[in-house]
């Protein structure tokens, strides 16, 4: 005979598999509603498949209604951490997408980066990756249309800005529609736990800054050798026993190697951020960010001048950064962001502005912030 714990049991696996029957019926009904959008946006000549400010909306909609049920609920049942939220909802966009079309994305290869994590994080997994060895090739990939987007990185919390996207984005057509923060863990993988039998460590440039005091502390006498991307190293280090690598814990099981030591990174809260970048601009989310690319002009004060306008109007810029100019002659670009969109009067107005100021003027785009 059942006790009662055991009745209890019963009832609520089968009160879990009905709940699990209206889930399935609801995304069956989620996927024909999305269809019947395709449908209607057909006679566009190029019907966006994919829409960044409409998602964040979605998100943002979601969080607030789980806040409100989690303070209703508080006494008896907590609610869902926005983190889960945005990992559920974004795999369900995906697979709600990908009833349509399959989005594609021109990535640093080889498989494994946290390049490709980043852009799983954002697009869910019902995406079509292409790798690429270097920063050009996945630029002109979205450019020439062989991809419909690119994810690459664009600054990290320990190394700052990534040069070779920096540079990149000077010359592009395309524009940013996203960005995502994702938390690094490093790790020293090789084919044995035994880190003695490694001579030599193999990473991107970035993920040996971000490891060089822990690199420096254990490994005093092993040669770094910098390559194309952490993926890259652990494929080196699969041929090699000699050789090990720095990437996340999915490229070791994905190419079957070994963690010889775990989060080897130097700052407990490493973390990198990624832009989106498209051939469309992204309209207003109402919760905005915008980048530009400046230069001032020749005179003194440049960049204070530059600047002014949106200090002005109070905006909040959250990036400054400068590269050398590709001109020469000790003159430097400077990469701008702030909160707002390039649609709002306001920002249009400063937009302006800071145009007449400007030795050279670009916006990059403006996309919905990452929470």
């Amino acid at each position: 005979m059942a006790s009662e714990s055991e009745k209890e049991l019963v009832h609520f696996r089968e009160l879990i598999d009905e709940i699990d029957l209206q889930i399935l019926d609801l995304m069956n009904q989620r996927i024909g509603a999305a269809q019947s959008i395709a449908e209607v946006k057909r006679g566009d000549q190029q019907p966006a498949i994919y829409r960044a400010e409409r998602e964040a909306q979605v998100l943002q909609r979601l969080k607030d209604l789980n806040a409100e049920y989690a303070q209703a609920n508080s006494a008896s049942l907590r609610g869902m951490e926005n983190a889960d939220i945005e990992s559920l909802f974004r795999e369900i966009m995906s697979i709600t997408r990908g009833s349509e079309a399959h989005l594609s994305v021109s990535l640093l290869g080889p498989a494994g980066t946290f390049t490709e994590a980043a852009a799983m994080q954002h697009f869910g997994s019902k995406i079509e990756t292409r790798f690429f060895p270097t920063m050009d090739e996945i630029f002109r990939a979205a450019e020439t249309g062989k991809t419909n987007f690119a994810v690459v990185p664009i600054e990290n919390s320990t190394e700052g800005g990534v040069n070779a996207t920096l540079d990149r984005l000077t010359s592009t057509s395309l524009i940013i529609c996203g960005e995502i923060y994702l938390r690094i863990h490093h790790n020293l993988i090789g084919t044995s736990e035994d880190s003695s039998e490694i001579k030599k460590v193999y990473a991107h440039p970035q993920a040996l800054g971000q490891c060089r005091n822990w690199l420096n502390q254990n490994l005093p006498k092993v040669e770094l050798v910098p390559c194309s991307s952490n993926a890259e190293g652990v494929r080196q280090a699969k041929i090699d026993p000699a050789i090990g690598a720095i990437a996340a814990r999915e490229a070791a099981e994905k190419y079957g190697l070994r963690i010889v030591k775990e989060n080897i990174e130097d700052e407990p809260g490493n973390t990198t951020r990624f832009l989106v970048l498209s051939d469309r601009d992204t309209p207003p989310s109402g919760n905005d960010k915008t980048s530009l690319l400046l230069a001032g002009r020749n005179k003194p004060g440049a960049l204070i001048h530059l600047l002014k306008p949106l200090a002005d109007a109070q905006f909040d810029m959250t990036r400054l950064e400068s590269r050398p100019s590709k001109g020469g002659g000790w003159e430097y670009i400077f990469f701008v962001d702030f909160k707002g969109h390039h649609l709002d009067e306001d920002v249009s107005r400063v937009l302006s502005e800071i145009k007449q100021e400007a030795g050279m003027y670009r916006n990059l785009g403006s996309y919905p912030v990452s929470n």
